[in-house]
């Protein structure tokens, strides 16, 4: 049986196929993120999701101030595939999951593998959160409460989310989108989740993972506003207009 094909992929091929037949032409600005959601009967955040793939095909853009622009120039079109993952699928996945890792793991885990989750946690909160080690301390703590659970089944399904995180183009632009914007892993509510931990106490364990992870979504959802996608287009070329200057006074 085909894949049952993602909310925002269906939205953005909807959109997509409305270009194409000349319903929105180049240069037209796209209707407002609201009347898009009512129109689909979609959330918001599946609007987001859809304007960002739309945005990296290069079938729209960002102009600051004044909405979602259909490009000049029309590329060729591009497989829903090399998409594959969107942010808000994927946290939704791993509120259903990591939820009740950790309520399992409270109840299962060994000392030492509660001690190594303390060291990660102590190595997070003493370094900068924006550094790309703290992200990557940020996965593995995640996974190791995951392997708490003395489950490779669970570990392993766990593992294929932070994976596809990272894989994903859309689901990166996103999380790059949240990082440009001073949004990073927060070592406190990584401190509660290790308590309950440390406690035994799994639906402290679970309710504080939930909590965390819908405070992530909810960040993303802060940060994909429009405006904000385009404010972290800015910093991204001002990054590379400096980058591109400093090579060329070294030359």
């Amino acid at each position: 049986m085909a894949e049952r094909s993602k909310l925002y992929q269906r939205v953005a091929r909807e959109i997509e196929r409305s270009i194409h037949t000349g319903h929105y032409t180049p240069g037209t600005r796209l209707p407002a993120e609201r009347d898009l959601a009512e129109r689909f009967g979609v959330s918001r955040p599946t609007i987001r999701e859809a304007m960002i793939a739309l945005e990296i095909r290069e079938f729209v853009e960002v102009r600051h101030g004044s909405g979602v622009f259909v490009t000049a120039q029309l590329p060729a079109a591009k497989p829903d595939g090399e998409l594959d993952v969107g942010a808000f699928e994927l946290i939704e996945a791993r509120l259903m999951f990591e939820g009740e890792a950790a309520a399992l793991a409270a109840t299962v885990m060994n000392d030492g593998e509660l001690n190594r989750i303390r060291l990660l946690l102590e190595r997070m909160e003493a370094l900068d959160p924006a550094s790309p080690e703290e992200l990557a301390l940020d996965r593995q703590f995640h996974l190791a409460i995951a392997e708490g659970t003395q489950s490779s089944l669970v570990a392993q399904a766990i593992e294929h989310l932070w994976d596809l995180r990272e894989r994903s183009p859309l689901c990166r632009r996103m999380f790059e989108q949240a990082r440009l914007s001073g949004i990073t892993p927060r070592p406190d509510e990584h401190r509660r989740i290790y308590d309950a931990l440390a406690q035994r106490n799994s639906d402290q364990a679970r309710a504080a993972m939930r909590s965390h992870l819908t405070r992530v979504s909810e960040d993303l959802l802060a940060v994909t506003e429009l405006e904000m996608i385009e404010k972290a287009k800015r910093e991204i070329g001002d990054k590379r207009r400096r980058i591109t200057g400093a090579r060329s006074g070294a030359a």
